[in-house]
């Protein structure tokens, strides 16, 4: 298969589907760079072998068209910060001017289309839309794992007008390759450690791993859920009593394919949710009335930590506590302490989903872990099971 290393860039314009929606304040400053620098390698690839590069991204969310505030010429100068090089900018993304400025482009020169959401037919799969986004280039760039389970125009349906010249940029690529090596080959004892706050929105996932972890660590509000399930008393903790049955579907399930399934057996329980709240330790299954679970105990960091320490393979997705309070932290970053140590002693850790990669900041530990999707739904897709629109795209002959 071809791959970004080893295709021929030389006098080619190479169109790159980047993820370049980042967050702006008030004056248009970009507050947080980290998908534009994510992208860096994938656009210098291209520019130091001989090609130009295209960039085409959404920015936030207009809804009628053209709005200043979404336009893409907000990021230009940064890009040419980040570059070393004057970037250039496109009136839009399609049309006559548009072409001719990319027609025009040089070796080792970029050019940033406009906003593809000012563009109803970017969201709609068209296929003229993305027909005229194709006469652009030689070849295109798929490097947007954040947008990979969508299948629009500048994802995936412009893949059939480059049957030949479709690749994967350095950033999905090592998505994909981080995601699989969890997936579909992991070292064992493979662990998962799922949190947050509901069960529902991470039941498919649950259910798919099922089929490839031997240890499940629940965390987080959805512990609860469990926990009532199975007759436990969870005071005014989080709790879907929809999904109760469900729950206890999961264990069965668990049980006859070996996996271990891992509760918190005791909580640090507080009269309100607040910093001021008084707390105390109580088991996990008798939490007083009034009084919610918001963080794991010593005696359950303790067993998830060894557990954690024994792993080969690691996936974190999702939080023990409301981490975001101090005072209710110390689970999920013992949770994070344990990846760490794993990960030096051999293990690969994958840590994704907001929540999780929040934490692994806030914490200080990002770069002691092996990988970091900063892809929260279309990871969650893929660890689901389901095919994502911008993988199979570039894959399909």
């Amino acid at each position: 298969m071809q791959t970004i290393e080893n295709y021929d860039f030389k006098g080619k314009k190479a169109l790159i589907r980047v993820d370049f929606n980042v967050p702006l304040n008030e004056q248009f400053e970009i507050t947080d760079d980290t998908r534009m620098t994510a992208a860096l390698p994938t656009i210098k690839k291209v520019i130091t072998s001989g090609g130009a590069a295209i960039i085409m991204s959404h920015l936030g969310r207009p809804k009628k068209g053209p709005e200043d505030k979404f336009s893409m010429r907000h990021l230009v100068s940064h890009l040419s910060d980040l570059l070393g090089i004057k970037v250039k900018m496109a009136p839009d993304c399609i049309g006559e001017e548009t072409k001719k400025l990319a027609a025009e482009l040089k070796a080792g020169e970029v050019l940033v289309l406009e906003n593809l959401r000012f563009h109803k037919e970017e969201e709609g799969g068209d296929v003229n839309f993305a027909k005229q986004l194709a006469e652009l280039g030689d070849c295109w760039i798929n490097d947007a794992f954040g947008t990979a389970h969508r299948a629009h125009a500048s994802t995936a349906v412009i893949a059939q007008f480059f049957p030949k010249d479709k690749l994967f940029g350095y950033l999905v690529e090592s998505e994909v390759q981080s995601l699989d090596k969890v997936l579909k080959a992991p070292s064992r004892p493979f662990t998962a450690i799922m949190g947050g706050s509901k069960v529902s929105s991470k039941i498919t996932i649950i259910e798919n791993l099922l089929n490839s972890v031997d240890n499940l660590i629940i965390g987080g509000g959805m512990t609860f859920t469990f926990i009532k399930a199975k007759g436990g008393k969870i005071g005014s903790s989080l709790c879907e009593d929809d999904y109760l049955e469900l729950a206890k579907d999961l264990l069965v399930k668990a049980e006859k394919k070996g996996v271990k399934f891992y509760f918190a057996t005791d909580v640090v329980e507080a009269d309100a949710f607040a910093e001021t709240a008084n707390t105390k330790i109580v088991p996990s299954d008798n939490i007083d009335e009034g009084w919610s679970g918001l963080d794991i105990g010593p005696a359950s960091v303790k067993e998830f930590s060894k557990v954690i320490n024994d792993s080969k393979t690691i996936l974190w997705n999702g939080p023990a506590g409301v981490f975001e309070m101090d005072k209710f932290a110390s689970g999920t970053k013992a949770i994070g302490d344990a990846i760490v140590e794993a990960t030096a002693k051999g293990a690969f850790s994958l840590v994704g989903g907001g929540d999780s990669v929040a934490a692994v900041h806030k914490f200080g530990i990002a770069d002691k872990v092996s990988y970091i999707s900063t892809a929260g739904g279309a990871m969650l897709e893929y660890l689901e099971g389901r095919e994502l629109p911008g993988i199979a795209a570039v894959r399909e002959k």
